[in-house]
């Protein structure tokens, strides 16, 4: 007697689909059937897969809102000027400056042995590079490293005060 090659799984979901199996070897299609009678059938793990995908896609934007409006609150709050450079990288170039920087301020000033002198030195360093792109290249770095990171900087980086430059 030949082994099927097609079977009618009941699946989680409910439904039941015929399978076709032809191009499994014949001793794998019993682990095979079983492995699909565990899971839902094809169109209800797509519809549960893309609905996952929204409330991801949803959760990631309202937690870039939060931070977004956490950035500028803090950004009028200690007078950073506004970021230049094209308008899809300013948000994320807010969002950087303001994560690095209160890194910093954390790791030198709270944790580390900063006086507010020193401080201030490092925040007016900040206020000077107001390219986006240079906030976003240095999203990964540590806190502790930002003097360092804006003594580097470049000029093409620092804003400048000619309105016609």
């Amino acid at each position: 007697m030949a082994i099927p090659t097609s079977y009618i799984i009941e699946h989680p979901c409910g439904h039941k689909i015929t399978h076709d199996l032809s191009n499994r070897p014949a001793d794998k299609r019993a682990a095979f059937t079983r492995w699909l009678a565990a899971r839902d059938c094809t169109d209800c793990w797509k519809a549960a897969r893309d609905t996952a995908s929204e409330s991801t896609e949803q959760w990631l934007a309202d937690k870039r809102a939060q931070e977004q409006q956490a950035a500028a609150e803090w950004a009028t709050k200690f007078d950073m000027p506004p970021l230049e450079g094209p308008k899809k990288a300013l948000g994320w170039g807010e969002r950087c400056r303001h994560q690095l920087v209160t890194a910093a301020h954390t790791a030198l000033a709270v944790e580390g042995a900063w006086d507010e002198a020193d401080w201030a030195e490092l925040e007016e360093k900040a206020r000077n590079v107001t390219r986006a792109g240079w906030w976003i290249d240095q999203r990964d770095a540590e806190g502790a490293d930002l003097l360092e990171l804006l003594e580097a900087a470049g000029e093409s980086d620092r804003g400048t005060e000619n309105p016609f430059h």
